[in-house]
């Protein structure tokens, strides 16, 4: 069957509703973040919570993270229907409550149920792909949704300035209410409503979703402080508890991990490792490339925000374009293409603020995006495919957990590089600079590790091959 017909399977009628249902889900956590990013600001100005605006995407990343990491459980639980249907109403019910919200703390509150809705509405999507559809079309829904977050990255902004402009912040977050409905209607017709058969306790490990949950407030309290001895502290408390989580989760009774996560000699650990790794890395640019282009390129808002969406665009157009990918040895290149070209394009970034060029910076942008491209999909259906019997779900609901987790400890770490490099005090454009490059500098560092951990899977996935074929022979 060729590329083309391939691209048609997935929107044929048998797969046409599987496949609108899972990208509506990645449609209410991608399009929220940025109508929620535009909003936010007029939100807190007229309910008078300026001191509290980072909290409004801290508690969303914090109650996501939570969500998502105990969406396998709830799925195996309740079945996959009744555990979307459920965290879509939370979500629902969150927008609603920001909405209506006459106060910060309702305004906290509803992004709170926001994040745990989508949270559990992501992971559960990503555990239901290689479930509705076969391996050979597995690259083209990631391709699909990666087109998706593009059209979110460029809609989005514009859709929530021209609500919270002509109407108000409200309509922005009202404009949830009915792709929630939309996507509880479609779970209904598509997904069975049956309860899944994987064996797994039915109690939920509630502390060590908590840890987890404290673990990275303490990572979004760092990111917040000016002080880079108080970061640095926060960092290394979270990077504590984290660990200790995932040590004490391999002997548990109900795991929210799957054997062996984050170790570099297992195919599964090792591509967890990248996929927590590449965010960690790439959350520099994200977080200060707009602001910089807006302080040392005198870019507007408008424009600047664009430039930051040309990465989301290239990851869409490669994702497309690699979507067809047949043999095994040219997906595992590209497993280690991707982290690759995150490393060059961060080395463009860093020497882009230096001397002082534009055109390193998009370069740049495109060199990130297109890594992000080229390895994602087969990254993570690899990680899908080599799990082991009966946790299949468990790594498949992770990776947008982890990829969330990454971004949220790589924007903490980048805001420790900042401070410490003096933004909080920087006056001129000079000062600026110097910081923009001690980020990027230490961006392009960290984006190592995750080259590394690439190579590190592609070997254990060959060994594993290898074994396989022993056993087998």
């Amino acid at each position: 069957m060729g590329v083309s017909s391939d691209w048609a399977e997935i929107v044929s009628p048998r797969y046409l509703g599987a496949t609108t249902t899972l990208c509506l889900g990645v449609a209410l956590l991608s399009f929220n973040v940025f109508l929620a990013a535009v909003a936010i600001p007029s939100a807190v100005q007229d309910l008078g919570g300026v001191p509290l605006i980072a909290w409004a995407t801290t508690l969303f990343l914090v109650f996501a993270i939570m969500g998502g990491t105990a969406a396998a459980n709830l799925k195996a639980r309740f079945g996959a229907r009744a555990t979307l249907i459920g965290a879509a109403l939370v979500f629902i019910a969150g927008s609603a409550l920001a909405t209506i919200a006459g106060s910060m703390p309702e305004l906290l509150a509803g992004r709170a149920l926001q994040g745990l809705g989508e949270g559990i509405v992501a992971a559960v999507c990503y555990a239901l792909i290689p479930e509705l559809f076969p391996s050979r079309l597995v690259p083209k829904v990631f391709g699909a949704e990666s087109v998706i977050w593009a059209l979110a990255a460029f809609g989005g902004p514009v859709l929530a300035g021209l609500l919270t402009e002509t109407v108000s912040w409200r309509a922005a977050f009202a404009a949830n209410l009915p792709m929630g409905a939309i996507f509880i209607a479609l779970t209904l017709v598509v997904v069975p409503p049956r309860l899944e058969t994987a064996a797994m306790p039915q109690k939920l490990p509630l502390v060590r979703l908590g840890l987890i949950g404290m673990a990275i407030v303490v990572i979004s309290i760092a990111s917040l402080l000016t002080s880079p001895v108080l970061m640095g502290l926060c960092l290394v408390i979270a990077g504590a508890m984290l660990f200790a989580i995932v040590q004490r989760d391999a002997n548990a009774e109900v795991r929210l991990f799957p054997t062996a996560a984050f170790r570099l000699r297992d195919p599964v650990g090792a591509g967890l490792a990248v996929v927590l790794l590449m965010p960690v890395a790439q959350a520099g640019a994200a977080v200060y490339l707009v602001y910089m282009l807006q302080q040392l390129w005198d870019f507007g808002p408008l424009l600047a925000g664009f430039s930051g969406a040309l990465m989301s665009m290239c990851w869409s157009i490669v994702a497309v374009a690699i979507a067809g990918v047949k043999t095994h040895e040219t997906k595992m290149r590209l497993i280690r293409t991707g982290p690759a070209l995150l490393v060059l394009g961060l080395v463009n970034l860093a020497v882009a603020v230096v001397i002082g060029q534009l055109w390193l910076v998009i370069l740049a942008q495109i060199l990130i995006g297109s890594g992000f491209g080229a390895s994602w999909a087969y990254l993570s259906q690899t990680i899908m495919e080599t799990a082991r019997p009966g946790e299949r779900d468990t790594a498949s609901a992770l990776l947008p957990t982890i990829q969330s987790a990454g971004y949220g400890i790589g924007a903490a770490i980048a805001g420790l590089a900042a401070n410490s490099a003096g933004l909080a005090v920087a006056q001129t454009a000079d000062a600026i600079r110097g910081a923009m490059i001690a980020v990027f500098v230490l961006c392009a560092v960290l984006s190592l590790l995750g080259l590394y951990a690439a190579f590190a899977m592609t070997r254990a996935v060959a060994k594993s091959e290898i074994d396989t074929r022993v056993i087998s022979g």
